[in-house]
């Protein structure tokens, strides 16, 4: 790991999804859950509105993806030469729909070249070892011949894989690099946060011990949550106003 005491942070806002206010709220959790110097890059195609502590890129470019703003394959252009010209050692990216619920340090100090979640519902792929990408740490410019790759591969890349977490996580695992975050510290609200039926049509979600992250793949997102809103008959959802804390 890098021995830099700069914590260095990543994110990504394209499209009409994420606005400039959930980039800031990411903003002001990490700040208050690293201690010391950070830096926090956000590659986007509209800065307006974001916090001038956090530096705006441009999106890179992703072979394949175009223009095209679809799904998460903007992600990998992480791995291209953009984010190395800002930033040197260990980087730490963060998916703008998390809520940060304990101090961070943890998830620099791990050893390792490349962590990512273990995927939540491994079943969905055709590859069990596929992460979630919504925290995962790479070193900058470390995997640039990933953009190579996905480029020789052409449109063929988005028929073998299902997406790009299963595209980094393959390629990751095909390094020998591939490591998975310890068990607890990356919590899914709706999987771990979540009552399972019955318990969840008068309970409300917990708050794992252990979790320093919650995240919001799908939905509900975090301000549904607060409010108990985007359940559905199999997941009742109550109301989580513990989770506002967190969101600032």
């Amino acid at each position: 790991m890098s021995q830099s005491s700069v914590r260095q942070i990543v994110c990504m806002k394209w499209g009409d999804k994420f606005g400039a206010d959930d980039v800031n709220r990411l903003y002001s959790m990490v700040r208050a859950n690293v201690q010391g110097e950070m830096r926090m890059v956000c590659f986007t195609d509209r800065a307006e509105g974001i916090d001038p502590a956090v530096h705006c890129l441009p999106l890179p470019p992703v072979p394949v993806v175009g223009n095209r703003l679809d799904r998460g394959w903007r992600k990998l252009g992480v791995f291209g030469p953009q984010l190395a010209e800002v930033f040197q050692g260990d980087v730490l990216y963060l998916d703008l729909d998390i809520a940060v619920t304990q101090p961070l340090e943890p998830f620099f100090e791990l050893p390792g070249e490349f962590l990512i979640i273990k995927d939540y519902k491994p079943f969905r792929y055709r590859h069990r070892f596929s992460g979630n990408s919504s925290v995962f740490r790479h070193r900058a410019g470390a995997f640039q011949d990933l953009i190579a790759e996905i480029a020789a591969r052409g449109e063929q890349i988005r028929s073998d894989f299902r997406d790009e977490q299963e595209v980094l996580s393959d390629y990751a695992r095909r390094k020998g690099l591939l490591r998975y975050w310890p068990n607890g510290w990356c919590a899914s609200f709706k999987h771990d946060c979540v009552r399972p039926l019955p318990l969840g049509l008068w309970l409300p979600p917990r708050l794992p011990d252990g979790a320093k992250v919650i995240v919001f793949h799908g939905r509900p997102k975090p301000e549904e949550a607060v409010a108990g809103i985007g359940g559905k008959w199999y997941r009742p959802l109550k109301p989580a106003p513990w989770l506002a804390r967190y969101l600032g």
